[in-house]
């Protein structure tokens, strides 16, 4: 067990993004910054990195016109960050929310910056245009394409709601295949530099029992390069995710889904997948929806209660997720991408506190249990603590939003809360792990 080091110091309070925060090449990580330690103010107007090496900082990028940027991830493969990035000269009518944010591209070596989603409120709707508001932004393990989650402003705002469809979040992805230029009918219409749809499927009143969902939220990527299907060949991109079922007595019930992103998306131009003025967009024709666990039998039905956000080994393999056990405690769970091998790897007496990332190895998982980072191991679910618990009334255990390894799986990045000259604050820290040189 070694000594986490501090990375950064000061006034500012530091927020990470629960993956995806170091750079590529494992040189930087990419924070934002906000008034209050919990980040429920999404009031940051700059992103921001930190150097592993010297903890010099640099300011990446900064917001203008009253605008607040946030929940910053990198590319994994190139000099790339993506974040959300709110509305420029805020009005009454158009202020920060679910519908109103984009996804922002920026070059930290250049500062060149470029919307990821194209924006388009007036019909007909611009084909790979959105009609809303992007949020939590991650690149594909080929870096290639960008997820995220969505809801839609045109239906959350409908004049006529009884007679259109709720605005719900669902989960979509921005592709290379080609920039969308839409029509300048609303002044806050944009272009954008990808090609964005919607890839699940909600419903407004699911059917009991059944597997539609009435939000699908908490996406992750499956492998680098998708994953294996039964009969062998490969899946290319596909996203694991939570939706809230409904079971048969009624009661909402969060469970986890896969959806396989068809290939040709980009090649989508039919009204569906743009959606109407009463119509939420719908997935491209080829996007399948699965579900992959059903909960409803358990002592405690449905998934864990720590937000969390299920995690892909590298080689697409096993997803891993929080759902309780008899004893009511969070712990890790795996499956494969086709619903098998449903299996338990942490049973121990704490619990799970904590999002979590596979190791770049897919041996090991990072995560707070019993207020330590720990890695548990994939195969044996042995729990290794690398920092110590609290001891002190003034220390405070890692925050639960991000445990993140860094690229060659040899370090963790991980938020705590200290006392510093202005008051506690929150900062990043760094903590070595057991990967063998």
């Amino acid at each position: 067990m070694t000594n986490p080091r501090q990375l950064t110091s000061g006034s500012t309070n530091h927020l990470l993004t629960n993956a995806a925060v170091w750079s590529h090449d494992g040189r930087w990580i990419y924070y934002d910054v906000r008034s209050d330690r919990s980040g429920a103010q999404f009031d940051g107007n700059r992103i921001e990195r930190v150097c592993v090496e010297s903890g010099e900082t640099e300011l990446v990028f900064a917001a203008n016109r009253g605008a607040n940027v946030g929940v910053v991830t990198a590319n994994p493969v190139r000099d790339e960050i993506v974040f959300i990035h709110g509305p420029e000269n805020p009005t009454p009518d158009w202020q920060y929310a679910a519908c109103h944010r984009r996804g922002v591209l920026v070059q930290p070596s250049t500062k060149a910056a470029k919307n990821l989603d194209a924006r388009d409120l007036v019909a007909p709707f611009t084909p790979g245009a959105l009609r809303g508001g992007t949020h939590l932004h991650v690149f594909s393990g080929d870096g290639a394409c960008v997820s995220f989650t969505y809801e839609d402003h045109v239906l959350a705002h409908a004049e006529h709601r009884k007679l259109s469809q709720l605005n719900q979040r669902n989960v979509g992805v921005s592709l290379p295949t080609r920039s969308v230029s839409v029509p300048k009918s609303h002044p806050r219409n944009h272009d954008g530099a990808m090609f964005s749809v919607l890839v699940t499927r909600t419903t407004d009143t699911p059917t009991s029992g059944s597997d539609e969902i009435s939000r699908a939220y908490s996406d992750a990527w499956i492998g680098t390069h998708g994953y294996l299907r039964k009969e062998g060949s490969r899946q290319s991109r596909a996203l694991a995710f939570i939706g809230d079922t409904v079971d048969a007595s009624g009661a909402k019930l969060s469970e986890l889904f896969v959806v396989d992103v068809a290939n040709d998306v980009g090649l989508s131009d039919d009204e569906l997948v743009c959606g109407t003025p009463t119509t939420r967009p719908a997935p491209p024709r080829g996007t399948t929806q699965r579900r992959l666990t059903y909960t409803g039998n358990r002592r405690y039905p449905g998934l864990g209660d720590v937000r969390h956000w299920p995690r892909s080994s590298p080689d697409g393999c096993k997803i891993a997720f929080l759902m309780k056990d008899d004893l009511g405690k969070n712990q890790l769970w795996l499956v494969d991408p086709c619903g098998e091998s449903l299996c338990q790897l942490t049973d121990g007496d704490q619990p799970v506190q904590s999002a979590f990332t596979f190791r770049n190895d897919g041996r090991a998982i990072a995560c707070v249990i019993g207020d330590r980072v720990c890695e548990v191991d994939v195969e044996s679910g042995g729990v290794v603590p690398l920092t110590r618990e609290p001891t002190k009334p003034t220390d405070s255990p890692p925050r639960g939003e991000a445990v993140v390894y860094s690229p060659d799986g040899r370090d963790i990045a991980f938020v705590r809360a200290i006392e510093t000259a202005d008051g506690i604050r929150n900062h990043i820290f760094l903590v070595s792990t057991q990967r063998n040189p």
